[in-house]
């Protein structure tokens, strides 16, 4: 019987596997693999679903953020928004973002909780449409900033 073949009837499963490695080591399959004679990495440390599930998909190449709890998500948005606020187009840009991040986490507060309570600050709109336009390159041909339009005021001669 051939590696990947159906298992014999009559043979035990733990039988057929043993004699499928057996062969393989017998053909020499095993010889050469990368990692040979190494400890396997991460023995150290206690064993966990999730963290085994993380490390996979960043083995993958996957974003592992989409893995986190809801209020976890949200507090690594903002980290990301606050670091990344000047990657914005617009003001207009910088307020429907941190608007709508806002109402997200408004309404995470008003449903229950399904684990422990991680606090989620919401942003100040103000602060970062300030933050925003800090970092905003000024035009060299730019006229210089004016103030408010002066008012004008004539008066008769009589």
């Amino acid at each position: 019987m051939t590696a990947g073949g159906r298992k014999p009837f009559g043979t035990s499963f733990e039988d057929w596997v043993e004699r499928q490695v057996r062969e393989a080591h017998e053909r020499g399959d095993f010889e050469n693999l990368p990692g040979a004679g190494k400890p396997l990495p991460g023995l150290d440390r206690e064993f966990s679903a999730e963290q085994w599930a993380a490390d996979k998909a960043r083995r993958e190449g996957f974003d592992v953020s989409a893995m986190l709890p809801p209020p976890l998500a949200l507090r690594r948005e903002r980290e990301v928004l606050l670091r990344d606020v000047h990657e914005l187009v617009s003001e207009a840009a910088v307020r429907d973002v941190a608007t709508d991040f806002n109402d997200r986490v408004l309404e995470l507060y008003r449903r229950p909780a399904d684990g422990p309570l991680v606090v989620v600050g919401l942003l100040d709109v103000e602060a970062l449409v300030e933050a925003w336009h800090a970092s905003r390159p000024v035009p060299a041909d730019a006229p210089p900033a004016a103030g408010p339009p002066r008012r004008r005021w004539w008066r008769r001669r009589g």
